[in-house]
């Protein structure tokens, strides 16, 4: 099984076109099951004191690490740039995952990491800090970290990704995190 993550919870995002294309790409070039995860989609969870012990993870939360990221070898997190980084949606949604189960959801897991941005750089200084964190937590992080900029030109008027080097370059990237 191989999960890809729309990586904010805004809603309508650029990014969640982007996840949507790679979980077309994945499902076109394989056999596994493929899951989005839009994290705009989670509505019981929040950042608070309880989430930090096993009880206290949302029913939304819980559901998604037991069915798609626990049995997931793969997962590709579609990440825009905010503030110079990754929202911070994302980091209490991955601290919320480490508390309950964190070995089973992290150890041995393959990461693909993919930045969005409006801007030239793609989220570059973003994917370095998820990448290491995700290192952190037990994942093997693929070395092709793909960072996509000026998302606002590739992407045509019914939002799918229209620029042909792009395509190309996305689906060398998939190609070689399937073979990974």
């Amino acid at each position: 099984m191989i999960t890809v993550i729309s990586s904010t919870n805004r809603t309508d995002s650029n990014t969640h076109h982007f996840a949507k294309h790679y979980a077309e790409r994945l499902q076109a070039k394989t056999g596994d099951t493929v899951n989005l995860l839009d994290l705009n989609a989670l509505d019981d969870w929040s950042l608070h004191g309880a989430m930090y012990t096993p009880d206290g993870q949302g029913a939304s939360v819980t559901k998604v690490q037991d069915e798609w990221l626990i049995p997931s070898g793969k997962i590709v997190f579609v990440v825009p740039e905010y503030n110079g980084s990754f929202p911070g949606v994302l980091k209490v949604f991955l601290d919320s995952l480490s508390i309950r189960n964190s070995k089973e959801t992290f150890h041995n897991t393959q990461a693909l990491l993919v930045g969005v941005a409006l801007g030239r750089a793609g989220n570059l200084r973003g994917l370095e800090h998820l990448g290491g964190i995700l290192m952190h937590l037990g994942m093997t992080v693929h070395p092709n970290r793909l960072p996509i900029s000026g998302i606002g030109r590739i992407l045509d008027e019914s939002k799918n990704v229209a620029d042909e080097g792009t395509l190309n370059v996305i689906d060398g990237q998939i190609d070689a995190f399937l073979a990974f």
